[in-house]
């Protein structure tokens, strides 16, 4: 279940908000049975002060995190571009039909990566089959031939394979940094916090009613904070996700080379 939410940034909203709005209740029915002393309240407020400021310094942690997660799979994903497009290129240092049957093979392999930036979970297994496939069959396509060629024709065919060996690990770099997420622990005790910190809030406000409006506004904030925070680290859901903007560009020109 945890895993679930966590791949939900609408579900962590609607959970978050929940769970401190009920803290907040909390707090409040807590002061109303046992109200606070007038000369304990400024110690009070410096303890509550000091747990938000820690609660915003977690969710901006969290934030810059995600953020910097977010880049990278953005970084990995012009790297590839980069890489299918290099090798396109050193296709033409082959024979003809070598050369040809390389070119069908990285455009074929651009399709199945733009997929794979677009592909909801339930699709990720399927085209992780294919691309190890079709991995397969490139790599088979730029093999040196089993007669030792003359010794400029390996140093083109090193260059060939080098290029080939780059596409094949800018998918590993790619897949390595969609798995680099924010650890669920992390979250959920950033959550206990932000559950404690909605109770003394609850707790210090003056008014009796556990139903008044004012209870709602640090739970809705905080709430909003946290689903942002999972929107940028979730890849496949959310709003905010990476568009394979360059490998579209690529796959645009790769007819025309």
């Amino acid at each position: 279940m945890p895993h679930y939410i966590a791949h939900h940034p609408g579900v962590v909203f609607v959970l978050s908000f929940l769970g401190l709005w009920a803290a907040t209740a909390i707090g409040t029915a807590l002061k109303n049975r046992r109200p606070l002393e007038e000369d304990l309240r400024q110690d009070f407020n410096l303890i509550l002060a000091a747990t938000l400021t820690l609660l915003g310094l977690l969710i901006g942690f969290s934030f810059s995190m995600a953020s910097t997660r977010y880049d990278q799979r953005k970084i990995y994903e012009e790297a590839e571009a980069n890489a299918i497009g290099t090798e396109y290129l050193r296709a033409d240092l082959l024979p003809a039909d070598a050369a040809a049957k390389v070119r069908t093979l990285l455009k074929q392999y651009t399709e199945l990566r733009i997929r794979f930036y677009t592909a909801y979970e339930v699709d990720v297994a399927h085209i992780d089959a294919e691309t190890m496939k079709l991995q397969g069959e490139m790599w088979a396509a730029v093999l040196p031939l089993p007669s030792p060629p003359a010794p400029p024709a390996t140093a083109v065919m090193a260059l060939v394979v080098a290029g080939m060996n780059d596409v094949l690990n800018s998918q590993g770099y790619t897949q390595a940094a969609w798995w680099n997420r924010i650890p669920i622990s992390a979250g959920l005790l950033m959550v206990a916090i932000a559950f404690a910190c909605n109770v003394l809030v609850g707790f210090s406000l003056r008014i009796a009613s556990s139903r008044s409006r004012l209870l709602f506004v640090l739970p809705l904030v905080v709430s909003i904070a946290f689903a942002l925070v999972n929107d940028i680290d979730t890849p496949r859901h959310g709003l905010i996700r990476v568009v394979p903007q360059n490998l579209n560009a690529l796959l645009a020109t790769l007819g025309t080379r």
